[in-house]
Order: structure tokens, then sequence, then C-alpha cells
């Protein structure tokens, strides 16, 4: 019906909605860039002793053709920038932890390192001691020790 000659032409209704379209994506960007400068805001007003990020490959994460989309949405790269300026604002040292340091594999209480982890798994049964625990609480506290042990580390030398 809205052909004209061998093209197609776009409708009112159609050039309508591709607006409402664009509004709602630029709403739900605005409130993601929000969110970031909040959460960011939120963790710099604590005054933490020192904030350890976890280095990721964005890159390789992208190619998963399942997560790529949700992955691109989360502005992990934006997170990371205003972390940084705003922990060098407030003159909070950031140590950002290597990409292949095994933080959800390492055992909180003996060290022990899983060599196979699957993200399935959600809680990490520890095969040495047998310490059971949140896999993703593990990370954070390994990554705190990581962090403590960097300053260590900057400290002495």
């Amino acid at each position: 019906m809205n052909k004209k000659g061998d093209s197609y032409c776009k409708t009112s209704n159609l050039i309508k909605s591709e607006k409402q379209l664009l509004r709602i994506n630029h709403r739900l960007a605005c409130i993601r860039q929000n969110h970031v400068h909040q959460a960011t805001a939120a963790i710099i007003k604590r005054k933490p002793s020192f904030v350890c990020l976890e280095g990721l490959n964005v890159r390789g994460m992208m190619k998963n053709r399942y997560l790529s989309e949700k992955i691109q949405e989360q502005n992990l790269y934006e997170f990371r920038r205003q972390i940084e300026y705003k922990a060098h604002w407030a003159k909070i040292p950031v140590v950002i932890a290597d990409r292949w340091y095994p933080s959800s594999k390492t055992c909180v209480i003996c060290g022990h390192v899983k060599k196979e982890l699957n993200l399935l798994e959600r809680t990490y049964i520890c095969p040495a001691c047998g310490n059971i625990i949140d896999r993703d609480f593990q990370a954070a506290l390994n990554l705190k020790r990581y962090g403590e042990a960097e300053q260590v580390k900057l400290a002495n030398y």
C-alpha cells in the first residue's frame, strides 16, 4: 500500500513509531547513565581506603552472541572511568586486578584454586577444606585481599 514505484515510502504512522522508539531508547540510556553516576558517587562517598576493580575481558565477552547486547548496555568502561576519576579527586587509590586473577576460583579460607568452575555454579564448595560460600561474595573477599596486598607492595616499594 505504501509503495511508490519501485521503493517503499514511510507512512506518517511509521515515522511516529520510529520517533517514539528513539525517545524510549534515549530515556533508557539516560537512566543507565544516571545510575552509573549515582553508584560511583555512593562508592566514593563511603571514603574507602582503596577501591579494587577487576579488569574484565569485555572484548571477549562481546563475542558471545547471547550476552553481547546486555554487556554493551552495562557501560562497564564508563563505570571504571568514573570510579577512577572520582577516586583520584578524593585521593583514594584504585587497584585494578589482573583479568586472569582467579577471584571466583580461589577459596577464601585455605587458598585452594579450583580449576574447573562453571558459571552455573553459584555456590563455591572447596574440595580441600569443605568451605561453602556464595561465589560472588567470595570473589569480593578475594579482591579485597588482592587490593590490600597491592597496597602493601606499594607502601614497601
